[in-house]
């Protein structure tokens, strides 16, 4: 191997030093005395001047020695001949001097380049909006947290209990790796986290890091990729390069779907960039020794579109799922988001997490928010349980906009069509409870909307349920053509959500007499991943036929259900309309006091969002 010298630097002081002496010893030889004008003038008199070179200023020349055998070189400054003509009368020694101008002439070459590098380093600087030059595109954007800068821990994280139970392996290893390489284990080298967007997976990759006690090493994926060709692959080599010098720590890359998208998708093939930074991960993760200590965690809300290398055995080869939690898990979230809000005794946390299933945890960080807004607003001083449920209802229908101007008619339309929803949900077993109606217009088109708030999570629905599911949706429209004799376009809503219903029935759940216990949808792949027209299901023209008549049915038998149960309580539907023309705002105690008997016995809910005309 060629033996590699380092610099130094007496190399440096050496080569100074010769310089010095090759100078000292060049100006000895070439010696160029400077003498006084007046001197010159005698000695051109005595004759001992031999040849002389004028110019503007000085007069540069020869002289001969007080014993006049060699020549020395002289030089003087010329001055005004009238005036040394003058001097000399007076026997005064005089010369001249040269105004010297180096000073100016630097000044007039640096000044203009400062101004122009100046300038164009300002442009530069706007253009990539304060970002590092192009001598650090090479360099990895990850923004690392030491041991001491990371004050987040699994008591931070809650709702997500199974994924804090997979990742309590990866935490003893950063913390006691002998324990696994005793044996002769390897720990895993890459951990994908998988789950809806706001679930809590870069919180948990960051509580991983806070309870091992490693630096931490966080990107985004979209980071990696810029305009230039080869920075991407530069980046992630730096990045594994300092995480080395690093380890133990942990890397996590965040939204790995924007580098890791499968390779080669689209009819004009990939983007030569990512593919390239990809491939380089790709190899990274080959290369590293899991023995020193380096953690690869990576997050996604798309695992479908990941290229598979990324996904076998040896790179991301624990995956672990984080899910939208449960009716627990949202009561111990909310208990974390609560702990720096100041609640009245009206507060149950148990009412507040059973009307938000479906929620995440940034979604009930936001509901949480929105209450303590709400109830600061309200110049109150403490949260009450009627902010959360006005918190709820604007998280899910959208603003109130009371000076929206709705005529009459199209108000006493509302009404009815909300009454006929809440009537039907009412006399139905299986449906969710009715907790409010309103008719005060929310978000962008919502005139007015039913709540329903479910009790629990649910995660099968028998036929029965679903079929009450659609009479529920339908029983607004049912109320118009009732009423009016006429129905309006305020029902396209339930209209899509009832049609979805019933299409699954038939073609996903195996629910229709006529066509079958069969699977008839088409499988569900990533559009991404789909060159050329949409597939459809696997199936004749006239087994489609079919499947459309026996939705059509599904939807006409639902609707006359709805019609009829409404003819039995048109009288309630009546007066629970004029109630809510006047209130504006009704609640369930009000339409069951209407109805004059209790609230028939509910069976487990299934919905989550309100009734919208």
């Amino acid at each position: 191997m060629e033996k590699q010298h380092k610099f130094s630097a007496w190399y440096v002081f050496l080569g100074i030093w010769v310089v010095l002496i090759i100078q000292n010893y060049l100006a000895s030889m070439l010696a160029v005395q400077t003498i006084p004008y007046s001197k010159f003038l005698s000695l051109l008199r005595e004759g001992k001047v031999t040849e002389i070179a004028v110019s503007a200023n000085e007069i540069a020349g020869k002289m001969k020695d007080a014993s006049g055998d060699r020549l020395t070189s002289f030089r003087t400054v010329r001055v005004d001949p009238e005036l040394s003509s003058i001097l000399e009368q007076y026997d005064v020694t005089f010369k001249g001097e040269v105004e010297s101008t180096f000073l100016r002439d630097l000044l007039s070459w640096i000044l203009p380049v400062f101004f122009f590098v100046g300038i164009w380093y300002l442009l530069v600087k706007h253009m990539y909006g304060g970002q590092p030059g192009f001598m650090t595109l090479g360099k990895n954007k990850a923004r690392i947290y030491m041991e001491n800068e990371l004050n987040v821990t699994f008591d931070d994280v809650a709702g997500v209990d199974e994924a804090k139970e997979e990742l309590v392996e990866i935490i003893e290893f950063l913390k006691t790796p002998n324990k696994f390489t005793a044996l002769g284990g390897k720990i895993p080298k890459g951990i994908l986290l998988v789950g809806p967007p706001g679930s809590g997976k870069t919180l948990l990759a960051r509580a991983v890091a806070g309870e091992s006690g490693v630096p931490f090493f966080s990107m985004s994926g979209s980071e990696f990729v810029e305009m230039f060709v080869g920075v991407g692959a530069a980046r992630v080599r730096d990045l594994f390069e300092q995480a080395k010098r690093k380890a133990p720590c942990i890397i996590f890359v965040d939204e790995l779907d924007a580098l890791g998208k499968a390779r080669g998708i689209g009819v004009s093939g990939g983007h030569d960039e990512r593919e390239q930074t990809l491939n380089q991960l790709l190899v990274e993760m080959d290369g590293f020794d899991p023995r020193v200590g380096i953690i690869l965690m990576a997050a996604t809300n798309r695992p479908e579109i990941l290229d598979p290398a990324l996904l076998r055995p040896g790179r991301f080869d624990r995956h672990i799922l984080v899910d939208r939690p449960d009716r627990r898990g949202r009561e111990a979230i909310l208990r974390v988001h609560l702990k720096n809000i100041k609640l009245n005794d009206s507060v149950d946390i148990e009412t507040v997490a059973n009307m938000t299933p479906g929620m995440v945890g940034a979604d009930l960080a936001n509901l949480v928010n929105e209450a303590a807004l709400l109830a600061a607003r309200r110049n109150k001083q403490t949260v009450g349980m009627p902010e959360f449920e006005e918190a709820v209802e604007r998280i899910v229908a959208g603003l109130e906009k009371k000076n929206r101007l709705i005529n009459a008619r199209e108000r006493e339309i509302v009404a009815h069509h909300e009454m006929g929803h809440a009537l039907i949900a009412l006399a139905l077993p299986g449906t969710d409870p009715v907790q409010k109606i309103s008719i005060i217009p929310r978000g962008i088109a919502a005139l007015g909307y039913t709540v329903q708030v479910p009790t629990e999570d649910r995660y099968l629905m028998s036929r029965t349920e679903l079929l009450n599911k659609i009479t529920t949706l339908l029983g607004g429209r049912a109320a118009e053509e009732l009423i009016f004799g006429d129905i309006s376009t305020g029902a396209h809503n339930d209209l899509a959500r009832a049609t979805d219903i019933a299409r699954s029935m038939v073609k996903e759940y195996g629910m229709s007499a006529s066509i079958g216990q069969v699977y008839l949808a088409p499988e569900k792949t990533n559009p991404f991943l789909d060159i050329g027209m949409p597939k459809r299901g696997e199936y004749s023209d006239a087994t489609a036929r079919a499947i459309d008549d026996e939705i059509r049915t599904i939807i006409a038998r639902q609707y006359k259900r709805a019609l009829d149960m409404l003819r039995e309580r048109e009288s309630v539907l009546r007066e629970g309309a004029r109630l809510l023309l006047e209130k504006e705002k009704i609640d369930r105690e009000e339409i069951i006091a209407l109805m004059g008997k209790e609230e028939p016995a509910q069976e487990t809910p299934t919905e989550t969002k309100p009734t919208i005309m």
